[in-house]
Parts: C-alpha cells; sequence; structure tokens
C-alpha cells in the first residue's frame, strides 16, 4: 500500500484549503491507497473520517500533528494529547504509553517548527520524514541522514495544504492496512519506505538503482 501519513483538512487546520472529500477524490487519482488526516494539534475530524472512511471504502487514519516545545511530531494511536505545548520528550513518552507511533515531521525546515538537532536528544521516536512536499531538498536530505544515523524509519508525506500537493509524497506499506492496529503494527516493524509520485504511479525510492551511498533524495530531486 502507498499511504500519504501526512495531511491537513481545514475543519481543523485553518491554514489547510483542502476538504475531505477533495483530498479523497485527488488520493485516489493518484492511485493512493490510504491517507493519513494529521492536524496541528487537533483529531477533532476522527470521527468523521471514520463515517467517511467506511462510505468510500477508503482506508483514513487520524492522527496528530504535535507542536512540542522542540518541534513537530506526528503521531497515530492515541486517545488524548496535551492541550497545552509539552516537551518533545513528554509528548513521545505519552503517545509510547497509549502504545501509539509518532515520527519527527519535516525535522530541518526553516521555519524553527521541526525537531532539528532534538532528534539527537529524543528517545522513542518510530520514524523522521525525510520526504515532505512543503520542505527543501537540502533539509529533506539531512533528515534522511538522521534517519540513517539514528537507525529510524524513514517515511514520505505531502503534508499538504493545497491541491497541488495531495500525494507528492507517500510511503509504501509491505502488507494491507485496514485498521489503526495494523498501520501502527506494520509500522513498528519498520519495513516501510519513502516513496514518490513520478506523474503516473508511485515509486519506491529506496527500491530505484542508486550508487552505493548516494541519497535517495539526491536522486528523487535530480
Amino acid at each position: 500500500m502507498f499511504i500519504d501519513l501526512h495531511m491537513h483538512e481545514r475543519t481543523f487546520s485553518p491554514d489547510s484549503h483542502l476538504r475531505l472529500a477533495e483530498i479523497v477524490r485527488l488520493s485516489k487519482e493518484k492511485g493512493l491507497d490510504g491517507i493519513c488526516i494529521t492536524d496541528h494539534d487537533n483529531m477533532g475530524l476522527k470521527e468523521y473520517a471514520k463515517a467517511y472512511s467506511k462510505e468510500q471504502n477508503f482506508p483514513i487514519f487520524v492522527g496528530i500533528e504535535y507542536y512540542s516545545l522542540e518541534g513537530d511530531i506526528v503521531a497515530f494511536g492515541i486517545d488524548r494529547y496535551p492541550k497545552k505545548r509539552v516537551s518533545a520528550q513528554e509528548f513521545i513518552d505519552l503517545v509510547k504509553a497509549e502504545g501509539g507511533i509518532c515520527f519527527g515531521a519535516h525535522p530541518f525546515r526553516d521555519n524553527n517548527r521541526g525537531l532539528e538537532e532534538h532528534l539527537l536528544r529524543v528517545n522513542g521516536l518510530d520514524g523522521i520524514e525525510v520526504l515532505n512536499g512543503s520542505t527543501s531538498y537540502e533539509a529533506c536530505k539531512k533528515a534522511e541522514a538522521y534517519a540513517r544515523y539514528l537507525k529510524l524509519t524513514p517515511v514520505g508525506s505531502s503534508d499538504c495544504h493545497t491541491p497541488e500537493k495531495v500525494g507528492v509524497f507517500a510511503t509504501y506499506f509491505p502488507e494491507q492496512v485496514k485498521t489503526m492496529a495494523d498501520f501502527i503494527r506494520v509500522f513498528k516493524e519498520g519495513n516501510l519506505q519513502p516513496a514518490y509520485y513520478d506523474g503516473k504511479r508511485y515509486v519506491k525510492a529506496i527500491n530505484t538503482n542508486l550508487p552505493f551511498k548516494q541519497s535517495v533524495i539526491e536522486y528523487i530531486y535530480n
């Protein structure tokens, strides 16, 4: 399955121009097999998304993009979250206590909302977003290097707020996931791969014929 792990819907992300129906339509057109709604500090779309997912027979997983004191973290599998900003470690610990997963979102984007060097100091992250549709080449390349060094799962997602960004990057799941429990289990197994949309289909970035040590990010952007 190819799933976009980080998307914003306008009901609870005021900076988004996208309604859920449009996100689903565009995702299906591109060939995504599922999507994730990760609104800013909010999971209010969960019940509506659950019903719409059933209606459309299309997997929709609702998580959250939480703005910790050190930067943004995307999390899934939690029922509660702090209503005020807490440290990245405190938030990660909460996610782990509830059996969820989390990854550092756009850690080196130039807007002071990424974890940056705090990646080296926190414990418990399951992955790092190495492909982000709203982040520069250099920032994505650095994130990939950190994912390799820390041995964390590299993932890709669009971080879309506008129609043209929907599904530009995604993550390959090696098996079908229909429930949040399956989603979390497969994520924890760590066999995911970042992927990109080449205009016709999704391509697993790691499966390209790269020279030894060439960055996946270099390959994609070149």
